[in-house]
């Protein structure tokens, strides 16, 4: 069983991605950018262990797939700010990739970043919606979220211009929901108890 004190600093870490994710957009410095990229990415793995802590229960085959996704694409996060910060720090004589208009190597047009942590959300957003000591407002915008990021790396990796309408709408779309989605599931992980909804857990029937 997941200890309550694991749990708060999941919801600890959860309220830090919200504010995190803000800055991810707000902040231009590219050094900064990458910082945080790295960041979220280790806030995220957290999240995600903690939440399949709570949700292992209602699916045991389900849950653990939505954490080995979540947790590739929240490393491959990591992965991509290190080398987007190594390149800042010491920046190179020159850039034949990007030159070339090639995707990074690691996390190619944002698969693992937006893709595979989408389709994860999308997963624990399900689950989160069968049980009844999560909002079901808080799953609903999961599955929003989860979606949004999906869209996004289908827009990187089929429209590639970054200026395009339909990314752009995505992107902004996106800093809401991921915004409002992890500061709420901050603050239920940090109200809920451990024990009671964990012995006995309970289906929500739609």
């Amino acid at each position: 069983m997941m200890s309550s004190s694991f749990q708060r600093l999941a919801g600890a870490c959860a309220i830090l991605a919200a504010i995190g994710g803000v800055a991810f957009v707000v902040l231009g410095n590219p050094l900064l950018y990458s910082i945080l990229l790295m960041l979220g990415g280790l806030l995220a793995a957290v999240i995600l262990v903690a939440l399949y802590g709570r949700l292992r229960s209602i699916d045991e085959s389900l849950a653990p797939c939505a954490l080995l996704v979540g947790v590739i694409g929240a490393l491959g996060s990591v992965a991509h700010g290190g080398y987007d910060r190594a390149n800042v720090i010491h920046a190179p004589a020159s850039d034949p990739l990007g030159q070339a208009g090639l995707p990074n190597q690691i996390d190619p047009r944002g698969l693992l970043t937006f893709g595979f942590a989408g389709l994860a959300l999308l997963v624990f957003a399900g689950l989160m919606g069968r049980r009844t000591d999560f909002p079901k407002g808080l799953s609903d915008l999961g599955y929003v979220l989860g979606a949004l990021l999906v869209i996004i790396y289908l827009g990187r990796l089929i429209i590639l211009d970054p200026t395009n309408i339909v990314v752009r709408i995505a992107l902004v779309a996106g800093v809401v929901a991921n915004t409002m989605w992890y500061a709420w599931l901050g603050v239920t992980l940090r109200r809920q108890r451990i024990g009671v909804t964990d012995r006995a857990p309970v289906a929500r029937t739609r």
